[in-house]
């Protein structure tokens, strides 16, 4: 086999086995009307967060990829909670991702909680599997995993937001469930605080020791891109 095939087999990944998993694409924390914008506008623009989830969710309908989206909401019942975690606290002191009720989007369209326009279009195509939403940061209270599963998924490519909760407790948790992890470096970004520090910091850090592919979107790209390789070669490759 020759060494171009050689190196070009390991690098596509299979459609029928892998999936991009977006956390929180929405106005909340990706856009300047979200209540979150203040700490985590520079991280958004440095990475071109929106730009790469858009290229992402692009490329990956094009060539037949699920996609999949964990949302983060919070209904009225959800603000009697006796107790929260200092983020949780914010985000419902703040009525952040907010809606008025599981059963009606009256109020939705526009609010933190609705998905940020730009991304809009994807996900809502009628092919985009919208799971059931995170109520903190991990999927272990929604259907995700569920739902991976029950589409034949092994291995996830993850982006979204915030880079260091919400991303970072789904890989977590995608591990320990048996998922293969990819993390979409540049399709992400985490909050800057004055108190609790940098979120991309440890986002940084963490993902390295939770995912040995930790790709920018552009190699991400690449290799959802099906190359163009004969059937003796693609014969060859499957012999590998």
């Amino acid at each position: 086999m020759s060494d171009s095939i050689v190196n070009l087999c390991p690098k596509n990944f299979d459609r029928k086995t892998t999936a991009l998993l977006f956390t929180d694409p929405q106005v909340e924390v990706l856009t300047e009307h979200g209540g979150a914008w203040p700490f985590v506008k520079d991280a958004v623009l440095a990475n071109r967060t929106v730009e790469n989830i858009e290229r992402l969710l692009q490329t990956a309908k094009q060539h037949g990829y699920e996609v999949f989206v964990s949302p983060h909401y919070y209904y009225p019942t959800d603000h009697k909670w006796h107790f929260h975690d200092p983020l949780s606290e914010v985000m419902h002191a703040n009525r952040m991702f907010e809606r008025g009720s599981p059963l009606s989007l009256q109020g939705f369209v526009g609010s933190g909680a609705d998905w940020v326009p730009a991304l809009q279009p994807y996900i809502e195509d009628g092919k985009t599997i919208v799971c059931s939403p995170h109520k903190l940061y991990g999927p272990q209270s929604n259907d995700l995993i569920l739902q991976l599963r029950k589409f034949g998924i092994q291995k996830v490519i993850l982006g979204g937001m915030l880079a260091n909760m919400c991303v970072e407790a789904h890989a977590r948790e995608l591990l320990e469930q048996g998922f293969e992890l990819v993390i979409a470096k540049d399709a992400t970004a985490g909050p800057r605080h004055a108190e609790w520090g940098n979120g991309n910091v440890s986002a940084d850090i963490n993902f390295r020791y939770l995912s040995k592919d930790v790709l920018s979107t552009d190699e991400i790209i690449q290799r959802l891109t099906p190359a163009p390789v004969s059937k003796a070669d693609e014969q060859r490759c499957k012999q590998r």
